[in-house]
């Protein structure tokens, strides 16, 4: 079978689920789906193979409101998964079906804004807590399957082309190379409405920066240049403006023939600083209650910050039309 098609077979729930009539009336013939049809498998993700560079190329879609709708997280998980079903039948010795991951975003001057604020806002009001565990618990559900290369031996990459607040911030950091261009701004803004970054900001800082600058970068609020956080440790590679692609190209023809050193590199760095799942969880429940205790006057601030990213989206989307 070949890449292509063992990519697709592996990924023809996601296609069906989307409703994709092509894909249902190729499932139902039990025959390989092309290209062009993998490309359409996720609502919120699009993905593109270059077979001879092995990199799985994913980027989140324009078009979407840029922040992590449930929607999106488990096109993620799902993509996950696809991405692990390529190893299964991969008999031991044969060259990796893929060797780098790479997520980025189709959406231009942002990468991620981070965290559903409106709903927050929405559901904290309401005193649901389950909803908000239920949300926070999908986030980490992807946030920890970055960290671990999802359990196969690929090396993953994050590449931020534009804004990463909040949970796009801690979903760039989840990957093993961080690369971003250099108008690129980068932030943990929760502070400003008296919360902190609960998906797993603090748990992947720690381990970049010491929990010293963890704590100056989280409880500053500020927004970040890429540079600076370059310079900080927490940006890996630095790339100059409309350039990270070819970047995260030159990095992989670099490092190709170290790939295998490169992957036991860092299970070595999991081994070494291990982030595990229950981790993740109990931040995230400490996060849950302290969004509880928002007073209104908190929830307002957190209102007006999506008020400003509704508007930052309706810019963007003007100037593409």
């Amino acid at each position: 079978m070949t890449f292509i098609q063992k990519l697709n077979n592996a990924s023809a729930v996601a296609g069906a689920r989307a409703g994709n009539a092509e894909v249902d009336e190729r499932i139902r013939k039990n025959l390989p789906l092309d290209a062009g049809v993998a490309e359409g498998w996720f609502d919120t993700v699009e993905v593109r193979l270059e077979s001879d560079a092995k990199i799985y190329w994913a980027t989140m879609r324009s078009g979407n409101k840029p922040n992590f709708s449930l929607e999106l997280l488990r096109d993620m998980q799902d993509m996950q998964k696809s991405v692990r079903e390529l190893f299964e039948d991969v008999p031991a010795g044969d060259p990796a079906p893929v060797k780098y991951f790479v997520f980025g975003s189709n959406i231009p001057g942002i990468f991620n804004l981070g965290g559903d604020l409106g709903h927050f806002v929405e559901r904290i009001r309401a005193g649901d807590i389950e909803s908000m565990r239920h949300y926070a618990y999908e986030c980490i559900r992807v946030i920890h399957g970055n960290v671990h290369a999802f359990n196969v031996p690929v090396v993953t990459i994050g590449l931020v082309q534009g804004d990463a607040l909040g949970g796009g911030l801690e979903c760039a950091m989840s990957y093993d190379v961080l690369v971003a261009e250099r108008s690129a701004k980068m932030g943990l803004p929760e502070v400003l409405f008296n919360l902190f970054p609960g998906m797993g900001a603090y748990s992947l800082l720690t381990r970049k920066i010491g929990t010293i600058g963890a704590d100056k970068l989280i409880m500053s609020g500020r927004v970040f240049s890429a540079e600076e956080l370059h310079d900080l440790g927490v940006v890996d590679v630095l790339a100059e403006d409309g350039e990270g692609e070819e970047v995260v190209r030159d990095y992989v023809a670099q490092n190709t023939r170290k790939h295998n050193a490169h992957i036991a590199m860092y299970q070595a760095r999991r081994r070494v600083s291990p982030l595990a799942y229950d981790e993740l969880k109990d931040i995230v429940d400490i996060w849950v209650e302290a969004a509880l205790r928002l007073s209104e006057a908190d929830l307002r601030k957190m209102s007006h910050l999506t008020a400003a990213q509704n508007r930052r989206l309706a810019t963007v989307q003007a100037v593409k039309v």
